[in-house]
């Protein structure tokens, strides 16, 4: 696997140059360094830059190279819970700020890349949740009445408006919810990092971070070839986290999630399939994920293999899906197959911890990334800055490592099949 760029997908195909960020060399300091140039890396990195902010970026590869590069590029709202729930495990204030923050997140990215002038194909056309079975369609039913309660714009669609908006008759329900979207992720990702590094920020690639440790106050982080020295640090690694702080690798699990990407389709056939060209998710246990991209290229996702891929072949089961839910895509070809780690976490929420004073970690999106990671970067900033003037949006937690965690790839295996057998009989 080639280090200095991200492997190849149709993502990697498409975004242009990738620009060049060097490895870090000597001995550097900074008031906040910051581990991982994803989205989250590079949104905190931005803000705190655009703040004044001494701030350093370090990537053991490049920016966009794992998730926030390869990902499905839906823009979604919303956390795995429904609001009801939130409220009823974190209170009326806490899970108050988290309903308002997560379901808000699609619009603070959105602004954030007109504000950035990012060109990454970007467009709010909504998404859906759909629904193929009873079970999950009262669920997806409980949710929009959930939202419509708190004034948020979703809609209810049934099974005759669902056709007209998917193409298929396989949906019994659905809710859509107008402030999703999509975008290219990659493009969006090397947008991010370009206009990081003009707002102030050093960012540096191919520098792994190998050491954190404590040396007369401040937090030294050491490379191969440099090291940075800095009064605070953010580690924001998600699915590629390894053993930098104790436990926390142990804390999350990576699971692959793939994507299948046809040729170009004619007009006909992507209008046909979504003709307002919002993006989709079922509701279930294992989740299928598509839209159509701003080429009419179709872009299908859900779980894949345990191990890197390198084309659609790996994944047959989500074209041959894509079939079955569209006849129509018989003879289209398949360029591009790929995959990688999106961070699961037990409570599948998002994780912000503190272990030590000065040091803040912010993982586990559980496949939500590209609104909340952009989002958290704001946030996190705001609390590296010491300002107090906004309360934090999500809650602070203690690191508790899963147990049995070196099992975890069986575990997963298991809990795909589980998963698997549960959607096709409505359990």
């Amino acid at each position: 696997m080639n280090e200095s760029s991200p492997p190849r997908s149709l993502y990697r195909d498409t975004a242009g140059s990738i620009g060049n960020y060097p490895s870090l060399a000597g001995a550097r300091r900074a008031r906040v360094a910051i581990v991982g140039a994803g989205f989250t890396g590079l949104s905190t990195a931005l803000h705190l830059a655009e703040a004044g902010d001494d701030v350093c970026v370090l990537d053991a590869y490049q920016p966009g190279w794992g998730a926030s590069g390869r990902n499905g590029g839906q823009v979604n709202p919303g956390l795995k819970y429904d609001p009801d729930t939130i409220e009823a495990m974190f209170g009326p204030e806490l899970g108050a700020r988290m309903i308002d923050f997560s379901y808000g997140a699609p619009d603070f990215t959105f602004n954030l890349i007109k504000r950035l002038s990012i060109d990454c194909e970007v467009r709010q056309n909504g998404t859906i949740r759909a629904a193929i079975r009873p079970k999950p369609a009262a669920a997806v039913r409980a949710t929009a009445n959930e939202c419509e309660r708190r004034g948020m714009p979703v809609g209810l669609l049934d099974a005759k408006a669902m056709a007209a908006r998917t193409g298929t008759d396989r949906y019994m329900f659905g809710m859509f919810d107008a402030r999703g979207g999509d975008l290219h992720p990659l493009k969006y990702a090397l947008g991010l990092a370009a206009a990081t590094r003009k707002a102030g920020a050093r960012i540096f690639g191919g520098s792994e971070v190998l050491s954190l440790s404590r040396q007369a106050g401040r937090w030294v982080l050491e490379t191969a070839n440099g090291s940075v020295s800095a009064e605070k640090v953010l580690v924001a690694t998600n699915g590629y986290t390894g053993n930098l702080w104790p436990g926390l690798k142990q804390s999350l699990v990576p699971v692959f999630s793939a994507i299948a990407a046809t040729e170009p389709l004619s007009p006909t056939v992507a209008d046909a399939i979504l003709p307002e060209r919002p993006v989709v998710y079922e509701a279930g246990n294992i989740t299928v994920y598509y839209r159509i991209d701003a080429q009419n290229r179709l872009l299908m996702g859900g779980r894949g293999p345990m191990r890197p891929i390198g084309d659609a072949s790996a994944i047959r089961y989500l074209t041959d899906y894509a079939l079955r839910l569209w006849p129509a895509l018989a003879g289209t070809g398949w360029t591009h197959g790929w995959n990688g780690r999106v961070a699961i976490t037990k409570d599948h929420l998002l994780h912000v911890h503190e272990p030590e004073d000065g040091v803040l970690i912010c993982l586990g999106y559980n496949g939500r990334g590209v609104a909340m990671a952009s989002a958290m970067g704001n946030a996190l900033a705001n609390r590296l800055r010491g300002d107090e003037t906004t309360p934090f949006p999500m809650p602070i937690s203690g690191l508790k490592p899963i147990r049995l965690h070196r099992f975890w790839p069986l575990g997963v295996r298991a809990a795909i099949i589980s998963g698997r057998v549960k959607d096709r009989f409505g359990l």
